[in-house]
């Protein structure tokens, strides 16, 4: 699959890249989709939550009235879960709620979620570009130039740049990824996917 590269001006250079099809144009699994994007919303959560249960209520364990003849129920503790301040039942406490997902199961996932991209023409293809200083104006004009200031955008570099991090950061539509870094959630939350020029090889070396 060809696709056009773009400057950061929005024209086109007249070049055109190859997209892998192993990797751009195979059949999309969406089971394996629905999978990935499950492990890494579940590995997002923390897992602090906790709550205190009428064994760990530090109230008072007197009788607070008498057994019978009040037409109530029974009450032997401030601890009780009907009373205010007391103890909860069956409340959350700390857990992992991180789940596993197979080397091949993720890169195929991957692979899954770049096709869907590409068969959307969804796919930007731009030559390399760096900023001189941490600019955000400067990124901006960037993805103004490309038409995709509105779009929520994901930006795949093949190596961390901290100009290009720091100026994208507060971009409210604008994520940047390191290409070993990309993963399935990321690929199918954005509107448009943005790739440098040399981003495709490592993404190539990773998922093929």
């Amino acid at each position: 699959m060809k696709v056009d590269v773009l400057s950061i001006n929005g024209n086109s250079t007249g070049r055109s890249v190859e997209l892998p099809d192993g990797i751009f144009g195979i059949e999309p699994n969406g089971h394996v989709l629905y999978l990935a994007a499950k492990a890494y919303m579940a590995n997002q959560r923390q897992g602090t939550h906790d709550s205190k249960e009428r064994n760990a209520v530090a109230r008072s364990t007197r009788k607070i009235k008498r057994q019978k003849g009040t037409g109530g129920a029974r009450a032997g503790s401030l601890k009780n879960i009907l009373f205010k301040g007391g103890g909860r039942a069956f409340g959350p406490h700390p857990r992992d709620y991180s789940q596993k997902l197979n080397k091949k199961v993720s890169q195929l996932a991957r692979r899954s979620a770049l096709s869907q991209k590409a068969a959307g023409e969804s796919i930007l293809v731009v030559e390399d570009f760096q900023l001189d200083q941490v600019k955000t104006r400067a990124f901006a004009g960037i993805m103004k130039n490309l038409k995709l200031d509105r779009e929520k955008t994901l930006v795949v570099t093949p190596e961390y740049d901290e100009k290009l991090y720091l100026a994208s950061r507060n971009l409210p539509c604008t994520q940047l990824q390191v290409a070993r870094d990309l993963n399935t959630y990321a690929i199918m939350n954005c509107k448009k996917l943005v790739l440098t020029e040399s981003s495709i090889g490592k993404i190539s070396e990773i998922l093929a």
